[in-house]
This record gives C-alpha cells, structure tokens and sequence, in this order.
C-alpha cells in the first residue's frame, strides 16, 4: 500500500516551488492557454489571404463567387481612381495643349514628356485647389467628424456637387453644351426635359461630356500655338529650297529659329498663361 503525499506541490512556497522547476510548468500551461485562445480569435477572423488559399469549390460557391466579384471590384476601383479624378478636372486640357506645343516643335524629345506630365499636374493642382477646399468642407469634414457625422451617402452627393458645378461651368463657357445632351438620349431614365441645373445631370453624362468638351478646347488651343511654327516651317522650306539646299533638312534650320522666337516673346508664359485664362472659377 502505497503513502498518500502530506502536500501537494500547489501548497509549496514559492521560492521551493522556482527550485524544483514546478513554476516553468504553470507558466507553460498560461502561455498554452493564450496560444490557443489566440489561434481561436485568428480562425474567427477570415483574412485575404485565407480566402484566397481557399480550396477551389468553396471560392466557386455562391458565398465565394460573391465574394471573389467584392474584390474584384475593389481592386479595379482603387487602380483606376487617379485617372477618374484626373478626368474631373482640367488635366485633360492642359496636357494636350502641352503636347501639341511639344509636337509643334517638331522635336519628340523635347521638352520630356516628365516634365510636361509635371507642369500638367502643378497647372491642375493650382485651378482646382478651391474646387477641392469645397468637397474638404462640405462632405470629407462633417463625414469624419467623431460626433454627429454625416452619412455615406450625403457626404457622396455634398462632394460631387462643387466637381459637378467646375464641369458644367467649363462645358458653358466653351459653349459645348451639345456634348451633353449627346449622352443625355442615352441614359435608361431619359426624359424630354433637359436639366435645368448642373446638379440635375448624372455623372455618368456629365464626366463624358466634360471629356468631349475639353478635348474641343484644347484642340483650338492647340491651333493657335501650332499656327505660327507651321508658318515658319513654310517660310524655312520654301528658302531652303529656293537656295538650292536640297540636302538640309529644313527642320534642322527651323527648330533653332524656333527656340529663339518662342523665348523672345516669351511663350511660356504666354501657354500657361492663355491656360490658366481659358477655365472659369467655380466662385
């Protein structure tokens, strides 16, 4: 018959209990306790990559095909965004006026077409800046506020309101209110009536019309700042010509000729200038 022991090792001290090793153990039994309760709560918690190292019939089921349409979605939504909010504004614009100017010269390697991107980009930057101060103050700030917030969906129609006023002021002064109506006859919920206001316009006609309507006006820009090269292209070519230099090309004698005139009458400033001259503010 075998003695029962006096004390069991939970009533040791524990300065006996740390020498014979019986606190490791404990210690050992908490921290399994909290890995399990971990790994639990990150089961619980489907991640991306979980979905995506799902088997192949789950992500084919109706949840999983749901799914997989979601971030799809997302994806596409995110990767396209820059270029839908440069649409929006005068980028388009600009930076076709600066291509033909580059075209213009006749040089396709000056100025870099960085440099024009980023011209572009600062022109942009500085006409919709009040545009963007208006969308930060109507809808960003009352829809982060912690505390009588504004929903989703009314910080959605009080920021594309200012952005919709820009577009349709643009399309008025460039007098191409034909584009609109255009795309107007092809919405599902067409009507006779044409909208009174910008804001009774849906986006999806409105941005497509802005589009149309800044194309025409660059395009017209473009024609006035290609007009005078072209004539000194002639001026270049019927000289070289009629002097018998048949064997110099006479782009090379007019791209010097060009330069200097566009910098003695100051032709940067000029472009930017009838840029920043051709949009109407939204105040």
């Amino acid at each position: 018959m075998k003695s029962q022991p006096l004390i069991s090792p939970d009533q040791l001290p524990s300065e006996i209990r740390n020498q014979l090793g019986l606190a490791d153990s404990a210690a050992s039994d908490v921290s399994a306790e909290a890995v399990a309760t971990d790994t639990l709560s990150s089961a619980a918690q489907p991640s991306l990559t979980s979905f995506l190292s799902s088997p192949t019939d789950q992500l084919t089921s109706p949840e999983g095909l749901t799914s997989s349409i979601k971030v799809a979605l997302i994806l596409a939504t995110l990767s396209l965004a820059p270029a839908i909010v440069l649409m929006t504004t005068c980028y388009v614009r600009v930076i076709v006026v600066l291509t033909l100017l580059k075209q213009a010269f006749g040089a396709q390697q000056l100025p870099p077409t960085q440099v024009l991107t980023a011209l572009s980009l600062f022109v942009t930057l500085l006409i919709m800046t009040p545009v963007w101060n208006e969308v930060k103050q109507e809808a960003i700030d009352p829809y982060t506020q912690a505390e009588n917030g504004i929903s989703w969906e009314e910080a959605w129609t009080r920021g594309i309101a200012p952005v919709k006023t820009f577009m349709a002021k643009q399309i008025e002064a460039a007098g191409n209110a034909e584009s609109i109506a255009v795309f107007y006859k092809y919405i599902p919920e067409y009507s006779e009536a044409a909208p009174t206001n910008a804001q009774e316009i849906p986006i999806n006609v409105l941005l497509p019309a802005f589009m149309v309507s800044e194309l025409k006006v660059a395009f017209l820009l473009g024609f006035q700042i290609f007009l005078p090269f072209l004539v000194l292209d002639l001026v270049v070519s019927s000289v070289t010509v009629s002097t018998g230099m048949l064997m110099l090309p006479p782009t090379m004698v007019s791209f010097p000729l060009k330069l200097i005139l566009f910098v003695l009458v100051d032709g940067w400033n000029l472009v930017v200038g009838m840029l920043l001259q051709s949009f109407i503010p939204i105040t």
